[in-house]
């Protein structure tokens, strides 16, 4: 059963509650600030995941896990539409060096509240802390001036962030076309199998912190923190454990084979 006052609980939220930017706003930096963007389910091949809200819930919520686009949007999707808020999924075009993916390749959410047009995305990984408002010309976003929007004459967005010297380099891109969340399934089920999908190439799991932002990511622990990044080699199964459960309270069982 998939519930509100849990999922609250589970990001620590305790603020407003009314469909408001403001909540739209905290609702989005608490979410991305307690669950992290992993993807050890498909690496590992532990279970399927198809467009299940209850199963999302059980997951993310129940579970205390993080997850990937289709878990972390569609189930935020959920939880916004119980506060009020209206809703509609977008599909998102992942660009990976400079090549451009195909449809439904990332789920992100279009939010109007207060007259404004706003992008949550709390499945992106290193992404904007915050909603970016589409009609906001100019660098936004968490880190400040980190992300920004660009508008095409024939209604494509290229979503792009901020890297090393200042230079842009785009994310994705997409459509105001909304969506239904069964148009996703195909996707999501070729990013659990395919061998050309990152998540079964590697594994990985991250999230925002105060200072910066910590990832594991294969046999490496990346920490950025005031803008200066760090790399240090987890040495063993168990460390790798450990540090998913101390940084990031995630516990799991059986894994098939090694994790480093």
């Amino acid at each position: 059963m998939v519930d509100v006052e849990a999922y609250l609980r589970r990001i620590d939220y305790r603020g407003n509650r009314e469909p408001s930017l403001e909540t739209l706003r905290a609702l989005h930096l608490a979410h991305m600030r307690a669950v992290p963007f992993e993807n050890i389910d498909i690496y590992f091949k532990r279970r399927r995941l198809d467009l299940d809200e209850a199963a999302f819930f059980d997951k993310v919520v129940c579970e205390r896990r993080g997850g990937f686009c289709y878990e972390l949007n569609g189930l935020f999707a959920w939880l916004l539409r119980q506060l009020g808020f209206d809703v509609h999924y977008l599909s998102g075009r992942v660009v990976d060096k400079g090549v451009e993916g195909p449809e439904f390749d990332h789920l992100l959410l279009f939010v109007p509240v207060e007259g404004r047009r706003m992008l949550a995305d709390v499945g992106f990984g290193d992404s904007s802390r915050s909603p970016l408002d589409l009609d906001e010309a100019g660098p936004q976003g968490d880190p400040p001036g980190a992300w920004k929007i660009e508008h095409d004459a024939d209604g494509d967005c290229t979503m792009s962030g901020r890297g090393a010297g200042d230079k842009w380099s785009p994310a994705y891109r997409f459509t105001l076309r909304s969506r239904q969340f069964e148009e996703f399934a195909e996707m999501c089920l070729h990013h659990q199998v395919s061998p050309d999908s990152h998540f079964t190439q590697g594994h990985v799991c991250s999230k925002p912190t105060a200072e910066g932002r910590i990832t594991v990511s294969g046999n490496r622990l990346i920490v950025m923190r005031d803008g200066k990044r760090t790399i240090t080699r987890v040495s063993d199964d168990a460390a790798w454990r450990a540090l998913l459960r101390d940084s990031f309270g995630v516990e799991f069982g059986e894994l098939r084979g090694p994790a480093i």
